[in-house]
């Protein structure tokens, strides 16, 4: 064996791994040739022209070589001159000679070899057949007049005094500075701008003009004025400033043609470039031209790309952007590949904008643009998706592509980037946040229906304002409402805070409840420092540390708060809350208002500062007092924590025996194992046991399953929640996912219909008449439009068709502008409307970002644009937390033991409470919850005119049913006078009523009956039935028949009164003594369940609750 191995050649040294595949042949028949390839750059000619013109920093060099020998050649022009005797006489011969010294001759020889040798070889080089075209050209032959000259004077010395027009060389060195400008560019790989390089050319153009000029006046005026070169520089200066004061003028004829002449050049060549140059500025003012390279070193500069620019969306960039203080120095530097709009253009001229912001029409997608925007330099890079564009698949992918082109131009620079659909959102992971629009609409119109008014709630905390909006208005609710918008998130770390550093070593709630009580802000979350995310209320069980970062929500940060200490032991300087709303209680109320109704108001001197005290009721008295609030402990008592093992079925809500059995049947808690698009959170959330047939899943069609077809049939015990959608996008699952999620009762789940389409039928099958909310997404199709605040047109309208047909029916709409808001729920003749019109208009004068805030179907939550979520992109510049707290309190992230948004109605049995702080002390102690805001429903009190038209019009109705039931003159001329007094004001505004009065006239006038007769009385009341009819009725009875049409039962049918004398709005984290009123609901951040089960026992059947009935009652009640 050693013999064998010992026998094996080794392998050849050119032996490759492909020859290990092929075999031996390769290596032992080597018959290759080799190639070698590019011969022809090997010629002398080739490495000439590679030298002298291809390479571009040797081309570079040369150019700069020949400009310097021009420059010098003009040079020693005129020292001949300065040195020069002007000799007496007009003798033509001093026009033809001159006196050249030796040295000067030798110099100037030298130079006229160099660069005729230059140029004889460049045309060589580049030589293309055509010898003529080299010989005729107007810098060769310049070139030959300068040289040629002083090459005979070396073998003929008695031409050596020869005039020779050496000035003429300046049109040489400017041609060769063009050709250097070009090849720097080369080099250096940096493009400038077309205006620079035509505002050197114009430049370099005039002095060549006045140079040229200078010379030859001078050179024709020695056989006249003897005038020298200052003298010539005075002459063409005010020649051809167009002064002309006369003092110095060409005497000879020579000299005054070539001043014409040289006019006529610059008559000529002048406006050429003067046209060009602004030619060259119009399109920079319409370009942007660049950002100062100098400026982007020294100043801070953002950089914002978008597809189209439209004024409403650079107004809320600017205001948001620009509302920090810390940002009042940076640049906006705009990119965009259209041309600036007129309206743009005018607002960008305002001062305040114009020395701030910087439009550069260009693309994201070539480097050249981005050099321009500076973006390497820049601090962040906001990308826009186009929300108008008819194909948004189409937008999300040019978001893309500027996306991975700024990030591959500059890698450094952070991005936060705009995504139209969820599905795309895999392609940005690598961006430093994030919002995808379609993720934020549907999980926003999917919390409207669980907590009312989320989407105005959201949009409030991510608005930046003072809360001074509303506060010049009569009206309460408004100043109240306007106040607390100004609420917005901040944070600090725990142990450099003084609302919050007290609380170091205590609990969660603890720290909620003293700091609100305290100085009025809410603590809501905290990050601890070892962990990158974000926990909401992580409850009472969450100790805090001094290096937590707490996050909480305030009027302003606690950075720019003063503090003022007030003595505690006076009860007259007792230290007050920072809120000075209108429902403030004597100082000494709300201290006793924290502990039991009971207390004696001795005992509210300064508590330690272990907390309050609270005495509890006695036992004797039990009856007599009211209820009592348990203390906030500083660490949380296990036994006093009321939770359910939410994994169990069985620690659900208390039900019959029959729904338990319905509900085990039917649900299962679990993730979703499906998830529609790369980067969805996974939801713990309730999921059917069995996978539904495709079949089953149209309402309106039967199947081999179930023969139903229409919501009525299925007897869902719940109330509905209708999607009207034109497509069943992938965001569909952050709609259905909220509205399943696992801390969510069993019974309290209601059924989601998707309508694609909503005719009237359809919507009637589909069990509009029953259904608890409606949720109506704006159509992609109508996105675009022509005129841009009509592309919400079609969805107002069919909004407003489906207020008037089911008016008592919970319609939550998306737009897509926010000023089309006015346009929900309209009517022509509201004169409360009309009044918060008027204020909208005042608080826009006022400069307010948030002046539609007012309206009545945005403050109820009724009505949203998704546009409004653009501040929580350029607010995530300074709170880069803002995005992450957003998306846990919509539900679209969830981070275990971070809690979850939810609600709570204020019931008559509530009411003992009070207040708003001793509400907060009763969540923190009993559940761990932490209240956030209130949206509170109140009775709007209607003006005297629109009293007067609802009872008119109920007065008519009264009195046409009893003028022809009845024949008693009294009741006729009572009922006839409420008819004159209620129409006789304002008639023609109701054609109804005046339709109806002029058939009154006219039955009155007839003499007798023309019919007789059963069929004539019966012809008869079916006429005065069809006069008597309302606007309302007739549109119940439409509905009722097209019910009675499809085969759907009316029973269950409301006549849908109107719900217009009602107004909602929100409170967020109002004031401690806010007044609880019945039916607030109240915002609620509810700890994780999840995080109370204990270790080892993650499905037991066991709750932990205290009682069944108990936690039944705190799910939706205290």
């Amino acid at each position: 064996m050693v013999d064998l191995e010992s026998e094996v050649p080794p392998l050849p040294p050119r032996y490759r791994f492909r020859d290990l595949l092929l075999g031996d042949q390769g290596w032992q028949n080597d018959d290759r040739v080799q190639v070698e390839f590019y011969m022809n750059e090997n010629t002398f000619k080739e490495r000439l022209k590679l030298f002298f013109i291809k390479n571009q920093r040797s081309s570079l060099r040369i150019r700069l070589f020949n400009f310097s020998l021009k420059l010098l050649s003009c040079f020693l022009y005129i020292i001949r001159v300065l040195l020069e005797n002007p000799s007496q006489g007009n003798e033509w011969s001093h026009i033809f000679w001159v006196n050249r010294s030796l040295p000067l001759w030798g110099l100037q020889v030298s130079v006229a070899l160099i660069s005729l040798f230059e140029t004889i070889l460049l045309g060589y080089l580049s030589y293309k057949g055509n010898i003529w075209e080299q010989i005729l050209r107007i810098p060769f032959i310049l070139e030959i007049i300068n040289a040629v000259p002083f090459i005979i004077s070396i073998f003929w010395p008695s031409l050596r005094n020869l005039f020779v027009p050496v000035f003429l060389n300046c049109w040489l060195a400017k041609h060769a500075l063009e050709n250097m400008i070009n090849d720097l560019h080369r080099a250096i790989q940096r493009t400038q701008s077309a205006m620079f390089n035509q505002v050197l050319i114009l430049i370099s153009t005039l002095l060549c003009l006045i140079f040229t000029c200078i010379c030859g006046i001078q050179h024709l005026e020695r056989i006249g004025k003897k005038l020298n070169l200052f003298d010539s520089l005075y002459f063409c200066i005010v020649t051809f400033s167009t002064v002309g004061f006369g003092d110095v003028t060409p005497e000879t004829w020579s000299s005054k043609l070539f001043v014409v002449a040289m006019i006529c050049v610059a008559l000529v060549v002048l406006p050429i470039q003067f046209e060009q140059l602004a030619y060259l500025w119009m399109e920079r003012q319409k370009s942007g031209g660049n950002y100062s390279r100098h400026r982007a070193q020294t100043e801070k500069h953002v950089v914002l790309c978008v597809s189209s620019l439209k004024i409403d969306l650079l107004m809320d960039f600017l205001n948001e952007f620009y509302a920090h203080p810390r940002l009042q120095d940076y640049y906006v530097v705009i990119l965009c590949p259209t041309e600036m709009d007129v309206q743009v253009r005018r607002v960008l001229q305002i001062p305040m904008w114009s020395q701030r912001v910087i439009y550069l029409q260009g693309s994201a997608l070539k480097d050249q643009d981005l050099l321009r925007a500076k973006m390497d330099d820049a601090e962040a890079c906001f990308i826009l998706s186009s929300r108008c564009e008819v194909d948004r698949t189409s937008s999300d992918h040019q978001t893309i592509l500027r996306a991975w082109a700024v990030k591959d131009f500059a890698p450094n620079c952070p991005l936060y980037v705009q995504i139209l659909k969820p599905e795309n959102k895999f392609h940005i992971k690598f961006a430093d946040h994030v919002v995808c629009e379609e993720e934020f609409k549907y999980a926003m119109l999917a919390l409207n229906c669980i907590c009312p008014a989320t989407s105005t709630l959201i949009t409030l905390l991510v608005h930046t304002s003072r809360g001074q909006e509303g506060q010049q208005s009569p009206e309460q609710w408004q100043k109240m409402y306007g106040r607390c918008s100004g609420n917005e998130v901040y944070h600090i770390v725990l142990e450099e805070s003084t609302f919050f550093a007290e609380y170091e070593g205590k609990s969660f709630t603890y720290a909620s409840f003293h700091a609100h009580k305290k100085f009025g802000v809410c603590l809501i979350g905290i990050r601890r420092e070892d962990n990158k995310n974000i926990l909401l209320n992580p409850g009472p069980r969450c100790i805090m540390n001094a290096t937590d970062i707490c996050f909480y929500i305030n009027i302003t940060k606690e950075e720019n708060s003063a503090f003022k200490n007030h003595d505690h032991q006076k009860k007259s300087n007792v230290s007050r809350s920072f809120y000075h709303g209108p429902s403030r209680l004597p100082v000494h109320s709300i201290i006793a208002s924290m502990g039991t109704v009971a207390i004696d108001l001795q005992d509210t001197s300064c508590r330690s500062a272990s907390g309050p005290t609270l005495s509890l009721p006695s036992e004797g008295n039990k009856e007599v007092r009211r209820p009592s609030i348990a203390p906030v402990l500083e660490v949380a008592d296990t036994s006093s924590i009321q939770t359910c093992d939410l994994l169990s079925d069985q620690s659900e809500d208390e039900t019959t025996p029959d729904e338990e059995m319905s509900s085990n049947v039917e649900y299962a808690k679990g993730y979703p194992p499906y998830s529609p698009y790369i980067g969805s959170s996974p939801t713990f959330c309730h999921l059917l046991h069995e996978k539904v047939p495709f079949c089953c899943l149209r309402l309106d069609k039967s199947c081999q399953h179930n023969c139903y077809e229409d919501a009525k049939a299925y007897g869902f015990k719940n109330k509905l929640i209708i999607v009207a959608a034109e497509t069943a996008g992938n965001g569909l699952y952050n709609f259905i996912v909220p509205l399943r999620a696992y801390y969510r009762p069993k019974k309290e789940l209601n059924p989601v219909i998707l309508l694609l389409d909503n005719p009237l039928d359809d919507l009637l099958r589909c069990g509009v008449t029953f259904a608890a909310n409606m949720v109506v997404v704006d159509k992609e199709s109508t996105m675009s439009a022509e005129e841009d605040y009509m592309a919400d047109a079609k969805t107002i309208v069919n909004v407003q068709t489906l207020f008037r047909l089911f008016s008592s029916l919970s319609i939550i709409t998306e737009l897509t502008h926010p000023a089309n808001m006015r346009f929900m729920q309209f009517r022509a003749k509201d004169c409360y409307s009309l009044a918060l019109s008027k204020l909208e208009k005042k608080e826009r004068e006022r400069g307010s970002n948030l002046a539609f805030m007012f309206r009545l179907p945005f403050a109820a939550g009724r009505v949203f644009s998704i546009s409004m979520l653009d501040t929580l992109l350029y607010q995530s510049f300074v709170k880069d937390y803002m995005i992450s707290i957003t998306r846990l309190l919509l539900g679209l992230d969830t981070t275990p033991g971070s809690g979850f948004l939810c609600s709570m109605k204020i019931t008559e049995d509530d009411l003992w409470i009070r207040t708003y702080a001793r509400l907060y002390q009763k969540l923190c102690s009993s559940t761990g919850d932490v209240p956030i805001g209130i949206y509170r429903t109140e009775s709007q009190k209607l003006t005297t005119s629109e009293c007067r038209e609802i009872a008119s019009q109920s007065q008519i109705s009264i009195s046409v049913e009893e003028w022809e039931d009845t024949k008693d003159t009294k009741e006729q001329g009572h009922h006839r006078s409420n008819h004159r007094n209620s129409t006789s004001s304002d008639q023609s505004d109701h054609p109804l009523l005046r339709r109806k009065s002029m058939q009154w006239a006219r039955r009155l006038s007839r003499k007798g009956p023309k019919h007789s007769g059963k069929t004539a009385e019966k012809i008869t009341q079916q006429r005065l039935n069809l006069y008597r009819r309302s606007e309302r009725q007739e549109l119940a009875e439409l509905v009722k028949n097209r019910m009675k049409h499809l085969g759907l039962s009316t029973v269950g049918y409301d006549e849908m009164n109107d719900h217009q004398s009602t107004l909602s709005y929100i409170l967020i984290n109002p004031s401690p003594d806010t007044r609880l009123e019945l039916n607030d609901v109240v915002y609620l951040i509810r700890p994780d369940p999840l995080a109370y089960l204990p270790n080892g026992e993650p499905s037991r059947k066991n709750s932990i609750c205290n009682t069944t009935g108990q936690d039944s009652r705190e799910e939706t009640q205290l």
